[in-house]
């Protein structure tokens, strides 16, 4: 599989005009990192997945995989931007001509951001089958009500994809049909039916609860056939979950570079505490986690590029990768001592970045159920 060493490299040198001191920055005052964006957006990085025809590079998941990697690595976040990735496929895959003519032109140059993503609801979870929004349509628009939550960059974004429901949920159907995405132009929408409460959590992540209020949204701007838009969505899961596993195999080898570095200079007792094997084998062990996950997440990206439906390896892959990633946060804090909890050794803002990836998106637990139902034969359990 190809490396995109080339790529790894330009990020890179993009990365490195964002230091720690940026980060640290926009984490005490919960602030987006729109310069960053602009930056990722201006050199194409944001659109690598776009056709040529639309102003993209046209390459595929592995190349998006290889950029989120190395924005991690460097000790940036991508989670300020991640979501364009794995969002576009519902609009490359699913959306009219039309739809992509108007919207994808204008995505790859930045005068658009696809951002936000309406799903999770504050009853449902990641139930969302049993979701509660609503798009009633009346004459030539959808009039949605309901509220989403978690919907993160809500306040950065141009355009959300939009879950909800279009046919009342009846004995007998399956709970997951009838379920439809539409495109919501937010700017229009805000204030009209829209609103938006920020979030304030753990780490710098401009996540949000959205409302809707009778809003009217163009019955154009519906995606694809009417009812399907669960399987739309679930379509692009595989790719989200891939990409996700990739931002943590970043954050791990950003993690194990910084432990390893800190256990080489920092002296005690008169040697370097990377000297003594209680520091070395934690970071060795989380070197050779992150190694496997790696591995997975290659075998994944393969099987997805060959046309397949690698829903197992790309769970194991996001599972992996965030054990991984969590594993080496800790082992770097325990090697830095108090100085890791420091905010200026950027270790502790790292920490709460990647913790996430234990429940968001898809919790390990979930990712267990559907590996021991569906690879495992075992009986649902829920």
């Amino acid at each position: 599989m190809e490396h995109y060493q080339d790529i790894r490299e330009a990020v890179a040198k993009l990365c490195a005009r964002f230091p720690g001191e940026y980060w640290r920055a926009l984490d005490r005052d919960m602030a987006y990192p729109r310069e960053f964006v602009e930056a990722l957006t201006e050199a194409g990085w944001l659109s690598i997945l776009i056709p040529e025809e639309y102003g993209g590079s046209g390459l595929p998941l592995s190349a998006a995989a290889a950029v989120l990697e190395e924005i991690q690595r460097a000790g940036c976040n991508g989670g300020a931007c991640h979501a364009q990735m794995y969002t576009m496929g519902t609009l490359l895959r699913h959306g009219s001509a039309a739809q992509k003519q108007r919207y994808l032109p204008k995505i790859a140059t930045g005068e658009l951001r696809l951002q936000a993503f309406g799903v999770t609801e504050p009853t449902s979870g990641t139930d969302t089958g049993a979701l509660k929004t609503t798009a009633r349509l009346d004459g030539d628009h959808f009039v949605v009500k309901g509220q989403k939550i978690w919907t993160s960059r809500a306040e950065h974004s141009d355009l959300m994809l939009l879950l909800a429901r279009t046919t009342p949920l009846t004995t007998g159907m399956k709970k997951t049909d009838g379920l439809s995405v539409l495109i919501v132009d937010m700017d229009e929408a805000l204030g009209n039916g829209l609103t938006i409460r920020p979030i304030r959590t753990m780490m710098n992540h401009a996540t949000t609860e959205v409302f809707f209020d009778d809003l009217r949204v163009p019955a154009e701007n519906l995606i694809g056939e009417e009812g399907k838009g669960f399987r739309y969505i679930l379509s692009g899961m595989n790719a989200e979950r891939i990409l996700i596993a990739s931002e943590c195999v970043g954050d791990a080898k950003w993690f194990i570079d910084k432990a390893s570095a800190y256990a080489k200079e920092r002296h005690v007792f008169g040697r370097a505490i990377g000297q003594n094997q209680g520091i070395q084998f934690p970071i060795a062990r989380a070197y050779a986690n992150m190694r496997a996950a790696e591995l997975m997440v290659r075998e994944a990206l393969a099987l997805y590029e060959a046309g397949k439906n690698p829903g197992a390896e790309a769970n194991m892959a996001k599972m992996l990768a965030a054990d991984a990633s969590n594993e080496a946060a800790n082992v770097c804090i325990q090697t830095h001592g108090g100085f890791g909890f420091a905010e200026e050794y950027d270790v502790e803002r790292k920490f709460r970045e990647t913790r996430l990836y234990q429940v968001a998106p898809i919790s390990t637990n979930l990712i267990l159920s559907f590996l021991s139902e569906h690879v495992l034969g075992l009986p649902r359990s829920y």
